[in-house]
């Protein structure tokens, strides 16, 4: 086959693709390699047979209260202060953190419904993975390299892939960090843009922390490097130091002022939350996705060894710190990837290229380079297309199953449509999932507990937890709060400990889910 270098040789009237891309029409409308990534991941992750699809990811129903908290916020034009689903904590003190990814919620669920937003999730999934890929090209990190950790990276973060705030985190984190990687290389005034980003983030979900801390890491290790007369210097420090203050002082600009912070601070420090909350635990290395996790993990430690020798000391301790917390808390797993994948792709490519330094061009290695480094240019710009292929899933229906409702194989969707105007006028016992699916559906709905563990705290969440585990004392508990209704996965404790209690009926049993309704004496 005539390569495209030599056709042009013979042909002086085919023009060469860097002529013709050096129009600005062109770069906007010639799809790149980098905008087909964007869409594989959206086709693999979504489309295809062997994935969880669209409906995987409203598995979690926390998005469900987060919508109708976007509502309350637009009707009333205020953010709450109180809580506005609870019978257990009725007007008790809440931060509805995460209120303007609510309205944004809100505003998409009230024009597409949960197909928006789904899509909404999906879009920042890709995103996410593309700004990856996106900072090891700008690294010259080998193509192939970049790709295989990109996917790794994204498949051992897809334990977390749910549609919920926390997906803006990932994208802002990795945008972050890519700015400061840029700002090392050449300073620029652009990371000054961290700021305002810094006020958007802190309202829109929790881990703007994230880069706080990431800063405040990329301070001390600057101040390290200059101290040892290597990279970095003392300027670079202070300057560093003088970002992480403004972006901590733009986070005061929220609905609750500092109250948030000491909020968020003890949610983060509460040793219940850590050892109840799912989540907050240490990862279980058994499934696919913690797999790559792991693989990503231990590489990336043997890299920041390697970091530290080059005494690149702020890349080194960015890995070391975020592995030890991605080991305390899994939901710290994606943020490790975020941060750390470019680097370690980086590092792997500088191996890889020392070792075929020597490769002839006409050997596997050599091909491999010359393959990859064609194709390089091509993941260096982005054009329309990814935005032209959203717009057209937006307007698009059948053969994608697009969701209706939530999942029927997670929540008892059935059994709550059929009867909602029981449930509503009802104290409900059910889990906390459940109760976020019941706040969707009606609003108006109070619960006894649903998934704002920061809320409830220890105070709500024992007792949840020794009723649902049918203690001793679950009579005494039933009583107490007043519940006139259960609605439990049939396997559970408490259900067969209350189809047998006397004043309990079964109304609905549908194999997997039961209703049960306590007599008025």
């Amino acid at each position: 086959m005539t390569p495209p270098q030599a056709l042009t040789a013979l042909h002086p009237s085919v023009p060469r693709m860097e002529t013709i891309l050096a129009s600005r029409w062109a770069r906007v409308l010639i799809p790149s390699l980098s905008d087909l990534f964007f869409l594989a991941v959206l086709i693999l992750l979504f489309m295809t047979s062997g994935a969880a699809g669209w409906e995987g990811l409203l598995a979690d129903a926390d998005v469900g209260w987060h919508i109708r908290t976007g509502d309350y916020i637009l009707e009333h034009h205020a953010v709450p202060h109180v809580d506005l689903y609870s019978f257990s904590k009725p007007a008790a003190p809440w931060y509805a953190w995460e209120w303007l990814t609510d309205v944004l919620y809100s505003g998409v669920h009230r024009l597409a419904g949960l197909k928006g937003i789904v899509l909404l999730a999906a879009v920042l999934i890709a995103l996410f993975a593309l700004t990856l890929v996106r900072r090891m090209v700008s690294r010259d990190v080998h193509l192939f390299i970049a790709l295989a950790i990109a996917l790794v990276g994204v498949g051992g973060s897809s334990m977390h892939f749910l549609a919920r705030p926390h997906l803006l985190t990932l994208l802002f984190l990795s945008i972050s960090v890519w700015v400061i990687e840029e700002d090392r290389k050449r300073q620029s005034a652009r990371i000054w843009w961290l700021v305002p980003l810094a006020i958007l983030w802190t309202n829109l979900h929790g881990g703007f922390l994230a880069l706080i801390v990431v800063l405040g890491i990329a301070t001390v290790g600057t101040a390290i490097e200059a101290w040892f007369n290597f990279q970095g210097t003392i300027r670079g420090a202070v300057r560093y130091g003088k970002l992480t203050l403004a972006c901590a002082a733009a986070s005061l600009v929220n609905p609750y002022g500092w109250n948030l912070h000491r909020h968020v601070a003890e949610y983060l420090r509460s040793d219940w939350i850590r050892n109840v909350i799912q989540e907050f635990q240490s990862p279980s290395f058994r499934s696919e996705n913690m797999l790559q996790f792991e693989a990503l993990l231990l590489i990336g430690l043997i890299v920041a060894g390697a970091q530290f020798r080059r005494w690149k000391v702020v890349e080194g301790l960015w890995i070391v710190f975020w592995a030890h917390m991605a080991l305390g808390s899994v939901r710290h797993a994606p943020l490790f990837v975020a941060i750390t994948a470019p680097i370690i792709a980086a590092q792997l490519s500088t191996w890889w290229n020392q070792w075929t330094a020597r490769a002839k061009k006409d050997s596997l290695p050599g091909i491999l380079n010359l393959m990859a480094a064609d194709a390089l240019k091509g993941f260096r710009r982005t054009s329309a297309w990814p935005a032209v292929a959203v717009v057209v899933l937006i307007f698009m229906g059948p053969p994608i199953k697009w969701p209706q409702d939530f999942p029927e194989f997670v929540f008892p969707v059935r059994i709550v449509r059929a009867h909602s105007d029981l449930i509503l006028k009802s104290r409900v016992l059910t889990t906390d999932q459940w109760a976020d699916y019941l706040i969707y559906v009606n609003p108006a709905q109070k619960v006894f507990i649903d998934g704002r563990s920061d809320f409830y705290g220890p105070e709500v969440g024992n007792d949840y937890l020794r009723l649902t585990s049918g203690a001793w004392d679950w009579h005494q508990l039933v009583d107490k709060y007043r519940f006139n209704l259960a609605l439990l996965p049939v396997d559970s404790a408490l259900t067969q400990i209350l189809k047998l209690a006397p004043g309990w009926r079964v109304l609905e049993d549908d194999g997997k889910r039961i209703l049960l309704v306590r007599s008025s004496s």
